[in-house]
């Protein structure tokens, strides 16, 4: 639908008096509704994504006795996935859920909140934008647009992706068309990749047709939900680039400065709840998801070989210093993120590490 139609439609709606003085079920007057669009960038119920952005916006509605009501469009419905950013900027809707390097065009430095190279996991993440002044950087970012962002969770640990043939050394990366998001495509075309930005909806499409060598898209739960085992034989383990990907709800910044305080409140605290309710989503499914893959057998597990690791850890510095030269806001932002990763580096290393080591050296239970 075309703004000004929805503009006209929405106008119309408002002229109905009789509508007005009537009661919701909820109890609140119809009059004092407000009814916001949420466009996002996944197909509509799709695993980990799509469901979590639905759980969002109906906990909207929930917290909020119905007097802030959202309704969710899936990606392509209202705008396509790469454009949800342009239509929260511009007005068309309200709300968006998608993930920030999706929008890098705007500014490179969006990709820091979603996450980088060889950088920092879930929790971590949602450490720093809460304490580590994350947030306000992010903010910062966002404010020319004229958007907010709210973190609402992520996907934990990714899967480095699905390929047709086995990744031995980098001539066997050398071009090979691969559908890879983020810096972790801008790394892998430095190293001799085709890189391909196929909209998630696409992916299967792409590689059963030949279009694309390969694909990374999220974990084994949302993969084998695609159908990825189903068109590839070597999964690559884990992601170097995604170590924790953040998704964002993002809201009219004009829009959410018209609500009434306590409805603000309610849109931090429904973003709030679905990030922790996210990571266990994507979790949970993942473990049970992956327990399955490894069951049915015919898919090849990977690791990244030796040197093709250190290829993408020298060509993700090369990276990171680029983008972190790009602007005062860019290194500032590189700046905060990468001395708290420095400290999460040390403290991971006598924590999530050393646990994981001494959990799988001397399994019980």
């Amino acid at each position: 639908m075309k703004r000004r139609d929805f503009l006209g439609a929405a106008a119309g709606a408002i002229a109905l008096p009789a509508l007005a003085a009537s009661a919701s079920a909820s109890g609140a007057r119809v009059s004092d509704r407000i009814e916001w669009r949420m466009a996002t960038s996944w197909p509509k119920g799709a695993p980990g994504v799509g469901v979590n952005a639905q759980r969002l916006a109906d906990r909207i509605g929930a917290m909020s006795g119905g007097r802030l009501t959202v309704k969710l469009y899936g990606a392509g419905e209202i705008v396509p996935p790469f454009e949800v950013f342009d239509a929260v900027s511009q007005g068309v809707c309200e709300m968006g859920h998608g993930t920030p390097y999706y929008w890098q065009g705007k500014n490179p430095a969006f990709h820091y909140f979603t996450g980088v190279p060889f950088g920092l996991t879930a929790p971590e993440t949602a450490g720093w934008l809460a304490y580590g002044g994350g947030q306000a950087l992010w903010e910062e970012a966002y404010a020319p647009f004229g958007v907010l962002p709210f973190y609402a969770g992520s996907s934990g640990v990714q899967a480095g992706g699905w390929f047709n043939r086995e990744i031995e050394t980098l001539d066997d990366l050398k071009g090979l068309s691969f559908r890879i998001a983020g810096l972790g495509g801008e790394v892998m075309r430095r190293l001799g990749v085709s890189v391909v930005l196929t909209p998630p909806g696409e992916i299967f499409t792409s590689m059963k047709s030949g279009a694309i060598d390969a694909a990374e898209w999220v974990g084994p739960w949302n993969d084998t939900a695609f159908g990825l085992d189903k068109v590839a034989k070597y999964y690559y383990l884990p992601a170097f680039h995604e170590a924790g990907p953040s998704l964002e709800l993002l809201v009219s910044r004009e829009k959410f400065d018209a609500l009434p305080a306590d409805l603000q409140e309610i849109v931090r605290g429904a973003a709030l709840a679905t990030a922790a309710e996210t990571l266990a989503d994507f979790t949970f499914h993942n473990i049970e998801a992956f327990a399955r893959l490894v069951a049915a057998g015919g898919t090849e597990l990977r690791e990244w070989p030796e040197p093709v690791a250190a290829a993408m850890a020298k060509a993700s510095n090369e990276v990171l210093a680029e983008l972190a030269a790009m602007s005062d806001l860019s290194g500032r932002i590189a700046a905060s993120y990468s001395d708290y990763l420095a400290k999460a580096r040390n403290w991971s290393e006598w924590s999530d590490a050393a646990m994981l080591r001494l959990r799988n050296s001397h399994p019980a239970g």
